[in-house]
């Protein structure tokens, strides 16, 4: 069985990733490393999944998987981005979200996407990157009670739900994060073809 470590304090992301690659053992970074949080100082989502699995990888010579996600707001151009988790000043999931529905109160505008980069590293190979998108819209009242982040107030064009209406298999086919995965995994399958 291939073993990755997953570079996140993310429970919630944890488990969107060991749903969808079953067949990979997925390691916390915490559970091998004693380290603090890895700073996201990159201005693009890109660069802080690297930044994120290259610190671990460079500790440990292991595979390593990280991602970077956020919410890009039309309206709010330069608001949210990779700036997302620290939208508000409390920086919890209820502030975030408390927050951008007052901002975007009066506003038509409320065309969202979620964007992932993810970054896999594997021993003596180039960094690998992987993109996902999923377009919806803010709505003014949270919804759902599944998921993390921005879940509850993120309304998916294409479904008509929120992502914290949807249970862990459904958010897997849907979200940014899981589109990401499936390039990830398609290119492992080519690698690997007994892995999947």
């Amino acid at each position: 069985m291939m073993e990755i470590i997953i570079v996140s304090d993310n429970p919630g992301k944890i488990k969107e990733y060991q749903d969808k690659l079953k067949p990979i053992k997925l390691i916390p970074y915490k559970n091998i490393l004693p380290i603090e949080d890895i700073p996201e100082t990159g201005k693009t989502f890109r660069q802080n999944a690297f930044l994120k699995a290259d610190t671990v990888h460079r500790m440990t010579n292991k595979a390593c998987i990280a991602d970077d996600s956020g919410l890009v707001v039309e309206s709010l151009p330069d608001e949210l981005g990779v700036h997302s988790k620290r939208f508000s000043i409390q920086m919890t999931d209820e502030a975030n979200n408390k927050l951008l529905i007052k901002k975007l109160k009066g506003i038509e505008n409320r065309k969202a996407y979620f964007h992932t980069s993810i970054c896999l590293i594997l021993p003596f190979e180039k960094p690998r990157f992987y993109e996902g998108q999923v377009h919806g819209e803010i709505i003014d009242q949270p919804q759902g009670h599944h998921g993390f982040g921005y879940d509850p107030i993120f309304k998916i064009n294409e479904l008509n739900q929120t992502l914290a209406q949807l249970d862990i298999q459904e958010k897997n086919k849907f979200s940014h994060r899981a589109k990401a995965m499936d390039l990830l995994i398609k290119d492992l399958k080519n690698e690997y073809p007994d892995l999947f």
